[in-house]
Order: C-alpha cells, then sequence, then structure tokens
C-alpha cells in the first residue's frame, strides 16, 4: 500500500486523463512508477558506484583477470 501527495495541478491532470480514457489514477500512478523505477535505480546505482569505486586493476591485471 502507498499513498502519495499530488500537487493540485498534477492531480487534477491525472484525474482528466483518467476520466477521459476510462481507467483509475491508480492505473497511470502505478504505470508511470513501473515505466520509471529502472531509470531511478540506474542513477543510484551509478552514484553510489562514483562515490565507491572499489578496486581499480591496472591494464596488466586486468588482461590477467580475464585471461586475454
Amino acid at each position: 500500500m502507498l499513498a502519495i501527495r499530488l500537487s493540485p495541478e498534477l492531480e487534477e491532470r491525472l484525474g482528466r486523463l483518467a476520466e477521459k480514457t476510462g481507467r483509475t489514477k491508480t492505473f497511470y500512478a502505478r504505470e508511470a512508477i513501473e515505466q520509471h523505477l529502472e531509470d531511478i535505480e540506474d542513477y543510484y546505482l551509478a552514484a553510489d558506484a562514483a562515490r565507491n569505486p572499489g578496486r581499480r586493476y591496472s591494464s596488466e591485471e586486468a588482461k590477467r583477470e580475464l585471461g586475454v
């Protein structure tokens, strides 16, 4: 279960879309979250990796690790 507060403008836009299409506001909120969640996850994972890069390998170490 999730409850969110929307600005009046966003609430109105969502309500109009739902009314025009015969879908629920919940349907569109779920669709928006599903479509954008992967992008948001990628952003935060990349930001975390940039802050904590982990071990760095020289080119020779990388070649040896990869068997090249």
